[in-house]
């Protein structure tokens, strides 16, 4: 079982910006896909940002420009780099990581809030 410890949640003002990290145990992060989503209250969790085991990286319409997903694969550890913070952006965010369909495995979560 992959175990996925998420970390750099908190609260920030309009514009600013925030790190978060995904630590994950085991041997599979190399050849894992991984991803970030959120979920606000009373909203359906969504993709913000995934990363295959590659490097290739998709995003969300609403954080395009602003969000930045990256790995470090010597780490086990994948990022989500947010700038430009807005209040919509507040959610739960959550890290996920696939093997094909072998393991589909979700950290804590870690809450962002952006306000003033």
């Amino acid at each position: 079982q992959v175990q996925l410890v998420e970390s750099g949640g908190g609260l920030v003002q309009p514009g600013g910006s925030l790190r978060l990290s995904c630590a994950a145990s085991g041997s599979l992060f190399s050849i894992a896909a991984m991803g970030w989503y959120r979920q606000a209250p009373g909203k359906q969790r969504e993709l913000v940002a995934a990363i295959t085991s590659g490097g290739n990286t998709n995003y969300a319409d609403s954080v395009k420009g602003r969000f930045t997903c990256s790995r470090d694969n010597s780490k086990n550890t994948v990022y989500l780099q947010m700038n430009s913070l807005k209040p919509e952006d507040t959610a739960v965010y959550y890290c996920n990581l696939r093997v094909a369909k072998l393991v589909d495995s979700w950290g804590q979560g870690t809450q962002v809030t952006v306000s003033s």
